[in-house]
């Protein structure tokens, strides 16, 4: 079972990420592997020489001794901590020691730091794995970029300077697959589409289509260059079909995706992942790659598992890599790559991952934090991978930021929840009347919340002018529409009505049946029949 449609995220761009710092409080007795997948990160020991990290480094750092263990990483890094099993470097690693991460081992490890915090078992994650890779010595790391990814001919075009058009133009370098209108970008940035078009216009020389269709060729080359095959490359970066990026792509450079890679790698000192492709690997790009002079990294993550079992808080869990299941009875929740899923409370339940696939668990809320009987699912673009990895090592290890805040992931949901809902109603333009709207679609289904008469009358106007509804018809549409999403991916009519905000399923059936023409299962029972 799919869990409700109308996925595609509305937020920006993720929040920066801080530096962070090993709190002493929590400082384990056991030895400690880090590596840093991004940024850079700094490791002391008993008031000793400062050992520095750079992304694709790490550091064995061994058991505590009388002195001190000080651990911090600078803004914008992405570290691992991982306790590995007793035994491993048990013997001649009893001193800080810094080691290479080649990147067909980072997936791994990724995978193995969800394992060491999470119920999952782990065949193949073994302690004899660690040891080979923890003898590769501590050389410079490869680069992750190996050339330039855009030669000469074939950069991304320019950016233009007005604040929404730029923030427009950002977000599809960051995911160039978005595929809105302008009207609704323009909506986002809380501009017009007419000011919008003009700004790309008068900012790059070229329409909006244009720009649009030049970033996605240019994020097309450095996947062609990363080695994706034209299917793949096609659809991260928006194209229907591999047609349709072979003649927008030919029309542009002169030469098919195909020859282009030919000729690409035919030149001596190609290679290498971009930073795009690096950060964006689809689904089915999870196998490891070998390399010839570094220990041989597992060619497949196995397929993983957890016992039945239940939580006594909601657990969120974030797919990273390919696509997994959670199964609660006799429904089973489809999980696919970027989405995020609130395993509810008290419930017995088996969370599977299929193989070359990756999770990470991004946080806890209690029971009365958040009221949750159901899976509650989002969907977070590639662009938040960084900030959702942070975030699950705050959450489920001492490496965090000053002042951390547990119940951050709550309100990050919650905007992202109230974002992927804006996609399903007509949404005002103007910012007091959009706050008011974003304000609502976050809180849906909690008690209390703002009345009609607390409401300013230029408010009022607004939704009337720019939704053609009075706020309280837009109020019952959006929870409407919102239980038609969460109907047709399967959740009982009588936990929609929970979600939504309804004391009794009766009084939910006769709103719903007004508003959709039939009853919540009739519609339920439609759409099912439909996706057979």
């Amino acid at each position: 079972m799919t869990m409700p449609s109308s996925f595609a995220p509305e937020s920006g761009r993720p929040p920066p990420i801080p530096g962070a710092r090993w709190d002493p409080a929590d400082v384990p007795l056991r030895p400690l592997l880090l590596w840093v997948r991004k940024g850079a990160a700094h490791v002391r020991l008993d008031g000793g020489p400062v050992l520095h990290l750079k992304a694709g480094e790490g550091a064995w750092i061994p058991a505590d001794g009388p002195g001190e263990r000080a651990i911090t990483t600078e803004p914008g890094t992405i570290a691992f901590p991982l306790c590995p099993q007793a035994g491993v470097g048990a013997r001649g690693l009893s001193e800080l020691t810094r080691f290479d991460v080649p990147s067909g081992w980072q997936d791994w490890l990724i995978q193995l730091f969800n394992l060491h915090v999470t119920p999952f078992s782990g065949r193949e994650y073994s302690p004899e794995a660690i040891m080979e890779l923890l003898r590769r010595p501590g050389s410079p790391a490869p680069a992750l970029v190996g050339r330039d990814p855009a030669p000469e001919g074939f950069a991304a075009p320019a950016m233009p300077r007005a604040r929404g058009a730029r923030a427009v133009a950002e977000e599809l370098m960051c995911d160039p697959a978005l595929d809105l209108t302008v009207e609704r970008w323009a909506s986002r940035v809380l501009s017009s589409a007419r000011t919008l078009r003009r700004d790309f216009l008068a900012d790059t020389g070229l329409t909006f289509e244009r720009w649009r269709l030049l970033c996605r060729l240019g994020a097309a080359v450095e996947f062609l260059a990363a080695g994706y095959d034209v299917d793949q490359v096609a659809s991260l970066v928006g194209f229907a079909s591999r047609n349709g990026l072979t003649r927008a792509f030919k029309g542009r450079f002169g030469l098919t995706p195909h020859e282009f890679g030919r000729e690409l790698f035919a030149r001596p000192g190609t290679g290498g992942l971009t930073q795009r492709a690096a950060a964006g690997q689809t689904d089915d790009l999870i196998r490891m790659m070998r390399e010839s002079d570094s220990p041989t990294a597992p060619e497949m993550l196995p397929a993983a598992s957890t016992p039945s079992h239940t939580n006594d808080v909601h657990v969120l869990s974030w797919m990273y890599r390919g696509s997994g299941y959670l199964d609660i009875g006799e429904q089973r929740y489809e999980r696919e790559r970027g989405v995020a899923t609130w395993i509810p409370a008290e419930k017995e339940h088996v969370t599977g991952l299929r193989e070359n696939s990756v999770s990470l668990p991004l946080g806890n809320a209690s029971t009365a934090d958040l009221n949750l009987n159901v899976p509650l699912q989002v969907r977070f673009s590639p662009a938040w991978d960084d900030y959702l990895m942070f975030c699950s090592i705050s959450a489920r290890s001492a490496l965090r930021p000053h002042e951390h805040n547990p119940r951050h992931i709550l309100d990050l949901f919650a905007e992202q929840v109230a974002a992927q809902r804006a996609l399903s109603v007509p949404m005002p333009t103007d910012p007091r009347a959009r706050a008011v709207a974003m304000e609502y679609l976050r809180r849906i289904g909690e008690p209390g919340g703002t009345q009609d008469a607390d409401v300013r009358a230029e408010i009022h106007r607004a939704f009337r002018d720019e939704t053609g509804m009075t706020l309280g018809r837009w109020r019952y549409a959006a929870r409407m529409r919102i239980a038609r999403d969460l109907l047709a991916g399967g959740a009982p009519p009588s936990a929609v009505a929970r979600r939504i905000g309804y004391a009794h399923l009766p009084t939910f059936s006769a709103a719903f049946s007004r508003f959709h023409g039939l009853s919540p299962r009739a519609y339920q029972e439609r759409e099912a029949a439909n996706s057979r």
